[in-house]
């Protein structure tokens, strides 16, 4: 059996790869793979057909100078699906690129089943794309489960595989071993503090949180801070943490991070992929987030983005499981009296715990890990499609 399977980003790219090896397994080794990916898919043994830092580019002004050469990747890419003749072709995200070539096998190679992974985020902007893919593709897989209902009633295929957050591992650190090592005593409760993975993230809320960690100088008890970030940003983050109180503890050591949640009391971290670690750590958190007073009224004036929630674990139970403070509502005195409770008010976290647990399980936990549901999912269609 071959496989053609393209990803455009490292996100993409780390899907892939758990794909991949999950077929492998699927199927006693009894495949091969053909497409487009990154170090994790090349892992499993793909030769990409050319570099996928080509499409990983974001922003007007860095994609429209490469609009010639992406276009001749498509027509490069749909050329070896012809020559190739695989079993299926498998998409990542990406639609910008994955969609052209998928467009490009509906018109070129229409009895190749056409499988995409990870579905646009219909749901908070232009539900009209649902249509879209739906005249494009046979099969879509979801990694949220109320993505399916918006592609279903088009008549596309759907189905819920689980996020790949479930495989991460970050239910698994060592709290007990973290305060050993930086000296943490078992009564000391620890906050962590995570201001974002781009300066234009930290830049905003560093001194926000600053702000927030004065206000919670009042609270019982002996408190400490740790600041998990990036090596890129640490010189930021520590600047800025030299003014806070509780001895702000400032990490890079990526390893120590799942250890340093499980080490901890509560959370206080930027909206972002962290806020799905956390859950799944079982750390109750309160979450922040502040763009520029421009992209927020374009996102919300313009281009008619509108969630209810920015927390997926928010998103799946419907209710703030993990409060979140933003743009207007990223203030100091509006995060400190919910955050001191967290830290003060252990029924309250309990609680907490208890949802976030469940947010997880509806995003996949306690199941067969996210890759190996994708596995079945695309052979088991194969197999439907090669019956007479």
């Amino acid at each position: 059996m071959l496989i053609y399977v393209i990803a455009g980003e490292p996100s993409g790219d780390l899907l892939g790869g758990r794909l991949m090896e999950s077929l492998r397994r699927e199927t006693d080794g009894c495949v091969q793979f053909a497409g487009i990916g990154g170090e994790n898919m090349q892992a499993q043994g793909l030769r990409s057909l050319f570099p996928m830092t080509e499409l990983t580019v974001m922003g007007l002004t860095e994609v429209l100078p490469r609009i010639p050469r992406i276009l001749r990747r498509v027509r490069e890419t749909l050329d070896d699906i012809g020559r190739l003749r695989p079993d299926a072709v498998v998409t990542i995200d990406s639609w910008g690129f994955t969609g052209r070539v998928q467009k490009g096998c509906q018109k070129l190679y229409p009895d190749l089943p056409r499988i995409h992974y990870v579905a646009p985020m219909v749901w908070a902007w232009k539900p009209k794309r649902a249509a879209k893919l739906a005249k494009v593709l046979d099969l879509l897989m979801t990694l949220l489960p109320f993505e399916p209902p918006y592609f279903e009633r088009e008549g596309l295929r759907t189905i819920h595989v689980g996020h790949p957050v479930v495989e991460s591992g970050a239910g698994q650190g060592d709290g007990a071993a973290f305060r050993a090592r930086h000296h943490l005593p078992d009564d000391v409760k620890l906050l962590t503090v995570l201001p974002g993975s781009r300066h234009s993230e930290t830049s905003k809320l560093l001194p926000v949180f600053g702000q927030v960690l004065e206000q919670l100088k009042s609270c019982p008890g002996q408190i400490r801070v740790v600041v998990p970030t990036l090596p890129h940003l640490a010189d930021e983050v520590r600047q800025a943490a030299r003014g806070w109180p509780f001895e702000p503890l400032v990490i890079t050591d990526s390893l120590q991070k799942y250890d340093c949640f499980a080490a901890s009391t509560c959370a206080l971290a930027a909206s972002g992929t962290v806020a799905l670690e956390l859950a799944m750590a079982g750390l109750p958190s309160v979450i922040a987030y502040r763009l520029s007073a421009l992209t927020a009224f374009m996102a919300r004036n313009l281009f008619g983005f509108k969630i209810k929630w920015a927390t997926l674990v928010n998103m799946v139970l419907d209710r703030p499981v993990m409060p979140e403070f933003l743009q207007e509502e990223c203030r100091a005195d509006r995060i400190a009296p919910v955050l001191a409770r967290m830290l003060t008010d252990e029924s309250e976290r309990d609680w907490r715990r208890h949802d976030m647990a469940a947010g997880m399980v509806a995003l996949g936990l306690g199941g067969e890990s996210p890759g190996k549901r994708a596995a079945q999912v695309v052979l088991n269609y194969i197999a439907q499609r090669k019956q007479p």
